[in-house]
């Protein structure tokens, strides 16, 4: 069931956010810009997606170190201007005018900027514009969405639509949030690998992926390894679970005989309704993170956010 729709309608513009100066302006984390020197600024030239094209891309660390003492469009260096930024939007600029400068530069680098989760509410990139293709964006774009999600309404608007835009069997606003950290569904399937787990007595981290990276039906994952233990059981074959488990990142996996059967059998077993949705178990790793944090923690710590907002709201 999803949350009870209590709020009046608003558009984007007519939001209104607490501590609007610190939303408009998203600073880099004092420590981030310090990571990359240590690291001698390794962004990744191609995605790994692009195997073929990497003997074209694979620069030595050392000419991309050198590049940065370049003159840029400004006057400056690209390593002085990196020094002197204070926003993520800062730095993805002076990225886009390096790889505008450079020959072959937006043929080989545009997909590779290191800033790809933006604005204030950190939409991933991809995630907009995918979003945008499906749904066009209803207001004017002046570069790209990439662009466009670095101002307050592409952010709110593309954030909103991560957090709300979809059907989830929640009852509570919390797995959302959950989600919006873990990716869409991420708590529905850690409560699926929760199920899974008792029914196999296989341990398994519930971290909401499904079908691990990388995996496929002669090296399965630990989800999918643990399912196959079920199949006599739940009546299905590999193949059968392999292809329900590539809709887990989509709100039909919920209609699949894979899903009803394993939790028909978990309530079974409990003699009681089992959970459909619990925080995933994901330690988050960031060079903007210098602490233990995990989504369990962020997820609370928006809800009482949130809690804290409707408080002042119905006062």
């Amino acid at each position: 069931m999803n949350p009870p729709a209590t709020f009046e309608q608003r558009t984007v513009d007519e939001l209104r956010v607490g501590d609007e100066r610190s939303f408009r302006h998203v600073g880099l984390y004092a420590d981030l810009k310090e990571v990359l020197r240590r690291a001698r600024y390794p962004f990744h030239i191609l995605p790994r997606t692009r195997p073929a094209r990497a003997d074209r891309a694979l620069l030595p660390r050392a000419i991309v170190h050198g590049v940065l003492k370049l003159q840029s469009s400004t006057g400056s260096s690209y390593g002085e201007r990196i020094d002197r930024a204070r926003t993520e939007r800062e730095l993805s600029d002076i990225y886009e005018d390096f790889i505008a400068a450079v020959p072959l530069g937006r043929t080989l680098f545009a997909e590779s900027n290191p800033i790809r989760t933006r604005g204030p509410m950190q939409v991933n990139i991809a995630f907009a514009e995918q979003f945008a293709a499906v749904k066009p964006y209803p207001y004017a774009v002046k570069t790209s969405i990439a662009d466009e999600v670095f101002t307050r309404r592409g952010s709110l608007y593309f954030g909103i639509a991560h957090l709300l835009d979809y059907s989830a069997p929640y009852d509570r606003y919390l797995y959302r949030f959950a989600d919006y950290n873990a990716g869409q569904y991420a708590s529905r399937n850690a409560a699926f690998q929760g199920a899974v787990a008792r029914l196999s007595g296989v341990p398994l981290v519930r971290d909401g992926a499904l079908l691990a990276h990388g995996s496929d039906a002669r090296n399965p994952g630990d989800t999918e390894t643990a399912l196959r233990t079920l199949s006599r059981r739940l009546n299905l074959t590999d193949s059968a679970i392999r292809a329900a488990l590539d809709q887990a990142r989509t709100t039909e996996f919920e209609r699949t005989p894979l899903y009803l059967r394993v939790f028909a059998a978990a309530d079974a077993a409990a003699g009681r309704r089992t959970a459909r949705a619990e925080l995933p178990q994901i330690a988050l790793h960031s060079p903007k993170i210098t602490r233990k944090l995990t989504t369990a923690w962020y997820a609370n710590r928006v809800d009482q956010r949130f809690r804290r907002c409707l408080g002042e709201t119905n006062q």
